[in-house]
């Protein structure tokens, strides 16, 4: 049994962001029309995909063996999808938990990254991927347009939110007032640019 006490602010944050990616990623495979099988497995690679590179990058285990309770949070999204019947495509609220993740999961890998003391630049990196990798291999494994690779800044939005949050303790900050600025501003830029149609330049044909 996990005792509460041993939870720090990365566990914490690990286990919202697989929640959060867990029930997109299953209400993205209910609406492709999944199998049940289908959903679980969804979910699992949208929670996991992230946190399982960042901890390998990093020679540790992946958070979920050492804490199975992230299985137990998956398997919830995936019920909570399934009881409520979840089929219908993704809507505000949605994406609303798909940037609340996004902002966790990037936060979560940038302060991992400098616990270690890898460097800046190498936990900014991580911090991205950290965020975007499960979205990533969601719309890949539910074969929709990627939407890393086309809208709504995610990729941005995160590398925002990993370059504040060096800046924030380079500047005195404590882990968790970096981890709080940080991650609202992922989460208030992401949003900003699925309200306003935000994205990068693109070329033109």
């Amino acid at each position: 049994m996990i005792d509460l006490a041993d939870f720090n602010l990365i566990l914490i944050l690990d286990h919202l962001s697989t929640f959060a990616f867990a029930l997109v990623g299953a209400r993205i495979a209910a609406m492709r029309n999944m199998d049940y099988g289908g959903l679980l497995f969804v979910a699992a690679a949208a929670a996991l995909s992230g946190g399982t590179f960042r901890n390998v990058i990093l020679d540790i285990n992946p958070a979920w063996i050492n804490q199975p309770t992230l299985l137990l949070v998956i398997a919830l999204a995936v019920v909570l999808t399934i009881a409520f019947r979840w089929t219908k495509p993704v809507g505000n609220f949605i994406q609303l938990l798909d940037s609340i993740g996004l902002a966790i999961a990037t936060i979560a890998g940038v302060a991992l990254a400098v616990e270690f003391d890898k460097g800046v630049i190498p936990a900014v990196v991580l911090g991205v991927i950290s965020g975007v990798l499960g979205g990533l291999v969601r719309d890949v494994l539910s074969q929709v347009e990627p939407t890393l690779l086309h809208r709504e800044t995610n990729g941005t939005s995160a590398f925002l939110g990993a370059v504040s949050f060096v800046l924030a303790l380079e500047l005195g900050l404590n882990q968790t007032y970096a981890s709080i600025i940080a991650g609202s501003l992922v989460f208030a830029f992401r949003s900003l640019s699925i309200k306003f149609n935000w994205h990068l330049p693109k070329l033109n044909k």
